[in-house]
C-alpha cells in the first residue's frame, strides 16, 4: 500500500471544514493528509493547545494554517471584527507593534509559535514572555518545531494550557529526515572547492538546485563569478538584499524549471518551493539541526523525492559521524579527480578590481563562519590552510584578513597561533587538472 493511502483524506473532515476551505485544499493539489496533519488538524479544530514535533517537509505549515483559517471563519460568523485577521511576525517586531496604541490584540484567539526551536537561539525569549503575558488567556496556542529542544519546555509551560496535546512524529523514528531524500557527502581538498562547485553545477544544469553558503559575502562572490564569467543559470538571495529583491528572486526560482539558487541560511526555513531536485551544502551548517532544515527544502510532502550533498574538507570528515548520531545517514559520493581549468575565467574576472574585493570579502566571511560552528575540533580554524583557502576563492595569495573573530582571553594561545597563520606566504603554483 502506498504511503499516501496510510492517512485519511482531507474530505474525511468535511464535517469540521467549511466547503470553501475544503475546496481550497483540493485546488492546491492536496488529497491525503500527512502524518502530522492527521494528528494535529482534528485536535486543533477542537480548540485544544497543541505541541507538534515533525521533520522538515512533513506538512506542519498546513497543519496549523487550516485550523487558523477555520477559527477565523467561525469567529467572523459569530461577531464580525474589522482590521487584520492574521499577523505573521518575528517576536521582536510583534512586541514592538503591541506597544503601540494602534495595535489592538484584545481579540486574539490563537497564537502559533512556528520554528520554536529557534526562538531562544535567536534571543527572542524575553520578547516572547512579554507577548504571552499580554495576550488574552482564553486563547488557543499551537507550537511547532522540526527538532526537539530543551529550551522549548519552559515555553510550553508558560504559554500553554495544562491539557496540551503533545504530538511527536519523530519519536522512535530511525531517521531524522524524510524517506524520499537521498543524501551523501563529498570530500574535497580546500583549494579545489570552487572547481568542485563548477563541475557540480554543470552536472545538475537540467535541475532545480539550492546551494548554501556560510555568508552573504560568499553568496555575492560566487554568484558574480558563475553568472557573469561561467554563463551558469544562477540566482541569489541573502540578508543584504531588500525585501522586494528577495521576493522577486524567490518568485523566479519558484517558477523556474532548471536554475541554481545561491543562498545563506536565510532560505533554510519557511520556504516551500516545489520540485527542488538538489540541496548542495557548499559550506557545512553550524550544527545538525541546521543541516536538517537545509535539506528540508527538498523532498517535501507525501511521496516526494530529492537529493542532498554536503561538501567537506578532509579535516572535517568527523562531522559525518555527528550527523549519524543524530539519525542522519549519508552515503559517500566520490569526488571527481579531474576538473575544468577555471584559470582563464578567473583571470577575466580578476581584471575587474571590484571582483578582487569580492573575493577577499568572501574569504573573510568564510573564515568568520568557523567561529559560529559548535564543533570547534571538527571545524577548526587552526587546521585551515589559509593559502589553499585563498586559492579556493581564486586569489593568488593570502589576503590580510581578520581571523581573530571569537577569541577571548581564555583562548589566547589559539589567538597567537592564528596570528602566526595570518602572516603572508608565497603563493602556490599548484593548478587544477584540465579535462
Amino acid at each position: 500500500m502506498s504511503e499516501e493511502k496510510t492517512y485519511p483524506k482531507f474530505k474525511s473532515l468535511k464535517d469540521k471544514f467549511s466547503k470553501t476551505t475544503l475546496k481550497a485544499i483540493k485546488n492546491m493539489g492536496f488529497k491525503y493528509m500527512t502524518a502530522v496533519q492527521a494528528e494535529v488538524i482534528p485536535t486543533a479544530l477542537d480548540g485544544r493547545d497543541v505541541v507538534a514535533t515533525a521533520k522538515t517537509g512533513s506538512g506542519k505549515t498546513l497543519a496549523f494554517l487550516v485550523p487558523v483559517v477555520e477559527s477565523i471563519r467561525k469567529h467572523l460568523m459569530d461577531s464580525p471584527i474589522t482590521g487584520v485577521h492574521i499577523v505573521v511576525a518575528t517576536p521582536g517586531r510583534l512586541f514592538d507593534h503591541m506597544r503601540t496604541k494602534e495595535f489592538d490584540y484584545t481579540h486574539v484567539n490563537c497564537l502559533v509559535l512556528d520554528e520554536a526551536d529557534k526562538i531562544f537561539q535567536y534571543g527572542f525569549e524575553e520578547d516572547l514572555k512579554q507577548i504571552i503575558g499580554r495576550l488574552p488567556r482564553q486563547r488557543q496556542t499551537m507550537l511547532f518545531s522540526a527538532t526537539e529542544a530543551e529550551t522549548t519546555q519552559a515555553l510550553i509551560k508558560s504559554a500553554m494550557k495544562d491539557d496540551v496535546q503533545s504530538i511527536n512524529m519523530s519519536e522512535d523514528n530511525t531517521r531524522a529526515t524524510v524517506e524520499g531524500l537521498k543524501q551523501g557527502y563529498a570530500i574535497c581538498e580546500t583549494e579545489y572547492r570552487l572547481h568542485w562547485l563548477h563541475k557540480l553545477l554543470k552536472k545538475t544544469a537540467s535541475f532545480k538546485v539550492m546551494v548554501f553558503f556560510s555568508s552573504c559575502k560568499s553568496v555575492i562572490f560566487h554568484h558574480e563569478f558563475f553568472s557573469k564569467y561561467c554563463q551558469v543559470a544562477v540566482l541569489c538571495i541573502h540578508g543584504k538584499m531588500n525585501q522586494a529583491d528577495r521576493t522577486a528572486t524567490i518568485t523566479n526560482f519558484y517558477n523556474a524549471k532548471n536554475v541554481a539558487l545561491f543562498c545563506t541560511d536565510l532560505a533554510a526555513r519557511g520556504l516551500d518551493i516545489p520540485e527542488v531536485d538538489w540541496i548542495v551544502q557548499f559550506d557545512p551548517p553550524a550544527d545538525t539541526n541546521e543541516y536538517i532544515h537545509r535539506v528540508g527544502r527538498t523532498a517535501r510532502g507525501v511521496g516526494a523525492a530529492g537529493n542532498a550533498v554536503l561538501l567537506l574538507r578532509p579535516e572535517e570528515r568527523e562531522f559525518v559521524d555527528y550527523l549519524q548520531d543524530a539519525k542522519i545517514f549519508m552515503d559517500r559520493f566520490e569526488s571527481w579527480n579531474r576538473y575544468y581549468n577555471l584559470q582563464p575565467k578567473l583571470d577575466a574576472a580578476f581584471s575587474d578590481p571590484n571582483f578582487h574585493k569580492l573575493a577577499v570579502d568572501a574569504m573573510e566571511g568564510y573564515i568568520r563562519s568557523f567561529e559560529v560552528r559548535k564543533l570547534k575540533h571538527v571545524f577548526n580554524l587552526l587546521t585551515l590552510d589559509l593559502d589553499a583557502a585563498a586559492r579556493s576563492f581564486g586569489l593568488k595569495e593570502k589576503p590580510d584578513v581578520d581571523i581573530h573573530v571569537g577569541f577571548n582571553k581564555k583562548h589566547r594561545p589559539r589567538k597567537r597561533k592564528a596570528a602566526m597563520l595570518a602572516v603572508p606566504s608565497a603563493p602556490s603554483t599548484k593548478h587544477a587538472k584540465q579535462l
